[in-house]
Parts: C-alpha cells; sequence; structure tokens
C-alpha cells in the first residue's frame, strides 16, 4: 500500500526506522554474520557434485532471511502434497543452521524458495520442458530461489543442488553464522543414466536399520537413486522369510569375525524402503544364489545335497557354497523366498547374484538359473544378476551387472558382450573403479586390493559408454552405474564413510553429468570444496593427496 506517502515525512520517517529495528529483531540469527565487503562469495553454480548439465550464470543473488518462505504447489492434490513434503524436508535441513522459522506454505509470497512441479500454472509448462523423471530447474534472483520439476524426484534433486549451493555450513545441526546467499542465474539438470546405484553389503557385518538410513542420506546428496541391499551371503541371512524362519533366526545369527549378527524384520525392511523412497531411492533387495549360501545351508539340512547341514561360517573365503540345483527342495526354497522378498518390494527389479558360484557344476548353474529366472518374472520383477548370468540364458529383460576389472579375460569379457546384444543392459561396476571397500594405496587399514588400489582420481576418471567397447558393448547398453560396499572388513560408520568417501561423489558425477563435464582436473577442485561440507555432515571420508582440501580439512 501506498497511503503513508500522503502522511508528514517526519511520521514516514519513524516508521522507516521502526520497520529497521523490526527487520534487525527478525535477524538475530544471523547476528555476528560477516559484513557485506567481508562475506565469502557465493559458490558458483556450477561447483557442485555432480556437474550440472547447464548453468547459466548471471543476475542478482538471493539471500535466506528469517522473512523467507518455503513456498510449494502441485498440479494436482498428490502433487502438491508431495511438494510440501519435500518442502518439509529441506525446511528440516535449513531450519538448525540458520535459526529461521521457514515455514512451508501453498500461499504464493515475494520472498523465499518456491518448489513447483510443472502444470501448478500455465508458466510452469513453458518455463520446465524436456525435464523428464529426474530432471529440474533452478532459478535464482533478488525475490528467491525457484525450483520446478516434472516429477517429485526432480524436485527433490533439485533441493540437494541448492543445499550445495549454500555454504557448507549449513548442514550442521546448530546455529551457524550467515549470510546464506544463493547466486544468480538458472540451471537446467537432467541426469545421464536412469540408474545411479550403490550397493550395501549388510551379510558380511549386518548393518542397523539406522546404519543404512544414515547411508541413504549421504547417498541422497548425490543424486543416487538405487540402493541395493545384499542381504544374504556364506556369513549371514538378513531378512526374515515367514516360511523358513531359520534363514533369519539361526542363518543370520554371526557375521564376519564371529559377532553376533542380525537379520531385519519384515516391518524393518518396510521402513527401510519406505525411508528410502522418502529420499526418492529405489531398493533392491539380493539373494545371492546358487553360490554364497552358507548361511542358508546351515539353516536347513535339505537345501544340501548331501542332508547334512554345514556349521556357520564367519571366515572370509568365497566359492565354496551352493545349492542343490538337482533337489526340488531348493526350487520350493527359491518360489517361497522370492515371493515374500517381492511382495515386501515395491520396485522393479530382483538380485538373483548368481557369482562365484565355483561348487556348482555348469550344467547345474544353468538350471538353476533358468529356473530362479522364471520365479522372479512370476512374482512381476525384473531380474538383476551378477554379470555371470550371462554365462547361462539371460531372460527377456534381464540385467547383467559387470563387476569384472582390467584382470578380467576376453572371454569373459565377450560372454557379457554377446549377451547385450540378445537384449540384455548392463549395470556397470567395475571392481577396480568403484568398488568401495578397495583400499586407496598400500597405507589403507581397511578394505581389501584384490582387484589393485583405487585412488580417487582412478574411481572417477573412466567413461560407463566405453569402458567395454573394446569388447564390442553398445552404449546403448548401459543401464547405468553402481558402487558396491562389500563390508568383509567394515562394520562401523567411520569405517564405512572412510572407504565410501570421497570416491562415491565421483561415480554419482559418472552416472548423473553429461560426458563433456567430465575432466578430473575441474572434478577434483569441485571435490575439494565438498570437504568441508562433508565435515559439517560429520562424515569421516578419506583426504586424498591428490585433491587440494580446504585449509583446515
Amino acid at each position: 500500500m501506498r497511503q503513508h506517502s500522503t502522511f508528514p515525512r517526519l511520521f514516514g520517517s519513524l516508521l522507516l526506522v521502526v520497520a529497521a529495528g523490526i527487520s534487525s529483531i527478525g535477524a538475530a540469527p544471523e547476528r555476528g554474520a560477516p559484513s557485506p565487503a567481508q562475506a565469502p562469495a557465493a559458490r558458483p553454480l556450477d561447483q557442485i557434485v555432480p556437474a550440472p548439465a547447464q548453468v547459466r550464470a548471471g543476475g542478482t543473488a538471493y539471500t535466506l532471511t528469517a522473512r523467507s518462505r518455503i513456498q510449494v504447489a502441485g498440479r494436482s492434490h498428490e502433487d502438491a502434497r508431495e511438494a510440501r513434503r519435500i518442502g518439509s524436508y529441506l525446511a528440516g535441513l535449513l531450519r538448525p543452521s540458520t535459526g529461521y522459522a521457514l515455514p512451508v506454505t501453498d500461499r504464493r509470497g515475494d520472498d523465499g524458495i518456491r518448489l513447483r512441479l510443472v502444470g501448478s500454472d500455465g508458466r510452469d509448462r513453458e518455463r520446465a520442458p524436456g525435464l523428464g523423471e529426474e530432471g529440474y530447474r533452478l532459478e535464482s534472483g533478488r525475490g528467491g530461489v525457484t525450483i520446478t520439476a516434472q516429477e517429485p524426484a526432480g524436485l527433490f534433486h533439485g533441493v540437494q543442488t541448492l543445499r550445495q549451493l549454500l555454504p557448507a555450513s549449513v548442514e550442521k545441526r546448530t546455529p551457524q553464522r550467515g549470510p546464506w546467499t544463493v547466486a544468480g542465474g538458472t540451471i537446467t539438470d537432467t541426469p545421464r543414466y536412469a540408474y545411479r546405484g550403490a550397493m550395501l553389503d549388510v551379510s558380511r557385518h549386518f548393518l542397523t536399520p539406522d546404519q543404512v538410513k544414515l547411508y541413504i542420506d549421504q547417498l541422497a546428496l548425490y543424486k543416487i537413486n538405487k540402493l541395493h541391499l545384499h542381504l544374504s551371503d556364506d556369513q549371514g541371512w538378513r531378512i526374515a522369510i515367514d516360511s523358513w524362519p531359520r534363514l533369519a533366526t539361526y542363518g543370520g545369527s554371526t557375521q564376519v569375525g564371529g559377532g553376533p549378527g542380525g537379520y531385519y524384520t519384515k516391518a524393518q525392511y518396510r521402513d527401510l524402503v519406505s525411508y528410502a523412497a522418502s529420499r526418492h531411492l529405489e531398493v533392491i533387495p539380493e539373494i545371492d544364489m546358487p553360490g554364497h549360501t552358507n548361511a542358508a545351508l546351515a539353516s536347513y539340512a535339505e537345501l544340501n545335497c548331501d542332508g547334512v547341514a554345514p556349521p556357520l561360517y564367519t571366515g572370509t573365503a568365497v566359492g565354496f557354497s551352493s545349492l542343490c540345483a538337482p533337489k526340488e527342495v531348493t526350487y520350493d526354497f527359491v518360489d517361497d523366498v522370492i515371493r515374500e522378498l517381492a511382495a515386501l518390494t515395491p520396485g522393479k527389479y530382483l538380485h538373483i547374484g548368481g557369482d562365484e558360484a565355483h561348487s556348482t557344476s555348469h550344467a547345474d548353474y544353468v538350471t538353476f538359473m533358468e529356473r530362479t529366472q522364471a520365479v522372479v518374472r512370476k512374482y512381476g520383477k525384473t531380474v538383476v544378476g551378477w554379470h555371470q548370468l550371462t554365462g547361462a540364458t539371460p531372460v527377456e529383460g534381464a540385467v547383467a551387472q559387470y563387476w569384472g576389472y582390467d584382470a578380467t579375460g576376453a572371454a569373459e569379457r565377450a560372454q557379457v558382450a554377446a549377451a547385450t546384444k540378445k537384449g540384455t543392459r548392463l549395470i556397470l561396476s567395475p571392481a577396480d573403479r568403484v568398488y568401495l571397500d578397495m583400499k586407496y594405496d598400500r597405507s589403507t587399514v581397511l578394505g581389501q586390493s584384490w582387484a589393485g588400489y583405487t585412488e580417487v582420481d582412478r574411481s572417477y576418471d573412466w567413461d560407463p559408454a566405453t569402458y567395454l567397447a573394446g569388447a564390442g558393448v553398445s552404449e546403448d547398453a548401459v543401464l547405468g552405474v553402481e558402487a558396491p560396499l562389500w563390508t568383509e572388513t567394515l562394520a562401523t560408520n567411520d569405517q564405512l564413510e572412510s572407504m565410501a568417501f570421497p570416491r562415491l561423489p565421483g561415480v554419482a558425477e559418472l552416472g548423473w553429468s553429461p560426458a563433456a563435464t567430465h575432466d578430473w582436473d575441474t572434478y577434483k577442485a569441485r571435490l575439494a570444496a565438498q570437504g568441508p561440507r562433508m565435515a559439517a555432515l560429520g562424515i569421516d571420508y578419506y583426504r586424498s593427496p591428490l585433491v587440494n582440501w580446504p585449509a583446515g580439512q
């Protein structure tokens, strides 16, 4: 309103003084913040991980204040509810460090963060074409930051970008100094690959639900969208199966080194699936078969060809166990386990393992994988297996996860390539590049080195599109990438984090960012800037000497 312009000038001046006082009270959490001259420059829009597809920098920066709100809008009641949920998630991230109330509202205003799903008004349709299921557009200017997406996953990924554009201290859970400024300009961003995964081995060492949730939160920051849970192995069975209860209660009672082990109840597993979905990650459960099955064999004698249950196993050898492929009870077991697991898992994929089945004859392996794949399809899921699946006959639509490395023979690579020519898609997890349990160098205490040493540059500096081109695998056969974290030597959060970070962000970038952005020298500078953010999040990351980390990191 402009009515005050008719008041005497003195009264108008008094109003301005009072307004300034109120503004300063509202900004109390920013007391002690640097003056404008001292304030650090806002992070450039392209200095995030993964690198965005398109950036147009320029214009006035936006600074979050005590008056800022988070405004949400959706094209339908359901979308509005999802936008509000993402807005509440964002508010929960920002409130502790900024001290601001940041109310989440569907009322439009002139100041704040706006989260919009395409179709909430006519302009949005024109401003966000071609974003797909996971893309987003982020626009920052004097009046606020607007994130627009066609689907909720894109909106959520845009929020992760916004997090990284704010100072790293925004991640802390206690009040911090501002200012909370986002550089001006526009980011338009879509992923290179639809599948960007991380695997967590909860079998060698059991990881509690809270440990898994923490990892989910860390994955979400880097736009990972698949969580592969390795739920069974020789050392432990980690998911309750009602029709075969001893799998969990006995087969899950130990782990590597002889610890107490553990397993997830069905309620706990559902909760993990729901939590991952709230961060827009799809859970892919794995039951590794026919090898890596000692925990199951120890639980039920009838699954053994000789009818004798072996003892529980707490070592780290591989290749010595096998389900009995000629026995019909084996397929009763497979059917029951897959049926119950499929019912618990809303995602499209179910992983059946298939690697290192050294104690299964080739003929038995082919028979077993043929029958097991049919069960997976029977219960409405898409088959995923380690790339040894290609030594059998992958069913139509099956996905093979390639974990070979430089020492993998040409014949094995050719076998994988031949399967892709018949329609099998690949998830790339080369062990000497993205197995996160591989030691960084000879001095690394944790992890293993059978695939060699994997420093941060080696983990990042390869191209999924051309990695198997020499074997005859075309770019369109690559579904995406996945970084497995095996836990023979890992049990605590600090141990997991020191091996996953800082390599995991690089794998995430390989999956998300355009090939044109791929450059080790520019990436390592952006990775260095992630150091303070990881520290603020409490991530105990490895300080690679190849990266010029900021002072104090």
